[in-house]
């Protein structure tokens, strides 16, 4: 005889939550499936898919047959914006066709997806019961840059998942291993370099360097073998020369239109924006000009500009982290959805689909919106974190002019995030040292 499911109510916690997270993934397959049918449609019913997919077939194609990964396009710009290392990797992909590219990338996506849910979820530092829609909340949230990373094939969901496993095994204390997490994204894609002057200041020396070693391990070595060694080293040349050491006033890397325009909401390019009369419709030929800047700066005054708005974020996000002694699961998972936060918009490029990595901020937030055990605590973040959605909905997509993109709407949420994030983490470290 079968044995009865045991009533909801008379059901352990642990029962109900497994129950809420299935109920979880059945919304995220069908929102996976959906998104990857999405992406495949053009593909195979129409003119072929676009956007990246193109782009990463033949670099692919590129690398397996020793041709050239850095290009120039019809502007005299690079086609191809990644390190060696990710032509080599798309390189497999190839193999199987476009079509069965673009599915395995969608998949890869998807489990990107689901493991950073799953990591936000643990390293938030929540505790007690958490009801699906509670679970399910913070992708919904991010739905809108889960389509950018279907629709045009980035991989900065893969990036996020990498991050997060790092932090996780930071967290428990396995530094080596974390990072390798750290290097294989700095490697991938350069900007996730920026944890590193976090490992430093909170002394995981073994995490620094193991991150220092591998990454270079991953530039230079692991392409060898398909690349050559000596060509591999003249195209980590020439990535580098165009993409990390390329700035000028009129932009930096390879795309200089999108740099100062109302496309790219990091600090560099809303900061050049707020005191530099740049036109941050240039990315658009035939907009009319649009400039927002208050002050009218050189270029050589503005970059000082940044300079001492990075130092003074820094130093505020320094002040607010905790002691060794004081920390905590939930103070953790403040502090490092704040650093992911602050990675995000210190990113030279911070398109909109850089703000996929906000699936773990909105993930600490919305647990303390929704499971506070202090209601006033509850209201305020709630109240901060609609406002951050309201910022980021002024960003919808509208014909010009783009004002309120070049103001900044997308920094502007961020920073509420962060604002919000930073009260969280002196609640905790408070709690923490009134309890010792």
């Amino acid at each position: 005889m079968a044995r009865r499911r045991a009533p909801l109510h008379g059901a352990s916690e642990a029962d109900r939550q497994r129950r809420a997270w299935r109920i979880a993934f059945a919304l995220f397959v069908v929102a996976a499936s959906l998104l990857t049918i999405w992406a495949l449609i053009p593909e195979l019913f129409g003119h072929g898919k676009g956007k990246d997919y193109p782009l990463w077939y033949d670099v692919g194609r590129q690398a397996l047959v020793g041709g050239e990964l850095y290009g120039l396009d019809e502007t005299g710009t690079f086609r191809f914006l990644y390190p060696p290392l990710a032509a080599v990797l798309l390189a497999p992909f190839t193999l199987l066709g476009r079509a069965a590219m673009i599915l395995a990338l969608c998949l890869i996506t998807a489990a990107s997806w689901w493991i950073s849910a799953k990591l936000s979820d643990r390293l938030a530092g929540v505790a007690g019961f958490r009801p699906w829609w509670v679970l399910a909340l913070p992708a919904t949230l991010s739905l809108p840059f889960f389509y950018d990373m279907y629709d045009l094939g980035q991989p900065n969901l893969m990036l996020l998942a990498m991050m997060l496993a790092g932090l996780a095994l930071l967290q428990g204390r396995r530094e080596w291993a974390a990072g390798a997490c750290f290097a294989l994204a700095a490697a991938l894609k350069a900007f996730p370099v920026a944890v590193l002057p976090y490992l430093l200041w909170r002394r995981r020396w073994r995490a620094a360097g193991s991150m220092t070693a591998l990454t270079l391990v991953l530039l230079v070595l692991v392409p060898a073998p398909l690349r050559g060694f000596e060509r591999n080293l003249a195209d980590l040349r020439t990535w580098a020369g165009g993409m990390v050491f390329s700035a000028s006033e009129t932009g930096f890397g390879q795309r200089p239109e999108q740099n100062w325009s109302w496309k790219n909401n990091s600090l560099i390019a809303l900061t050049h924006r707020y005191v530099r009369p740049v036109d941050a419709e240039a990315v658009d030929p035939g907009v009319r000009p649009l400039s927002v800047n208050v002050l009218d700066l050189s270029y050589g005054e503005a970059n000082l500009v940044v300079l001492a708005l990075a130092a003074a974020i820094g130093l505020a996000f320094v002040a607010v982290l905790p002691p060794e002694r004081l920390r905590t699961p939930a103070s953790d998972g403040a502090e490092f959805a704040l650093l992911i936060s602050l990675m995000t918009i210190a990113s030279p490029l911070a398109r909109a689909y850089y703000f996929v990595w906000l699936l773990f901020p909105f993930t600490v937030l919305v647990y303390h919106a929704a499971l506070d055990p202090d209601r006033k605590a509850r209201r305020l973040i709630a109240g901060l974190l609609a406002l951050a959605l309201g910022l980021f909905c002024l960003g919808a997509p509208l014909p010009p002019p783009h004002i309120a993109q070049a103001l900044g709407n997308m920094f502007w949420a961020t920073a509420v995030i962060m604002g919000a994030l930073a009260w969280l983490l002196r609640r905790e470290t408070k709690r923490a040292a009134a309890a010792t």
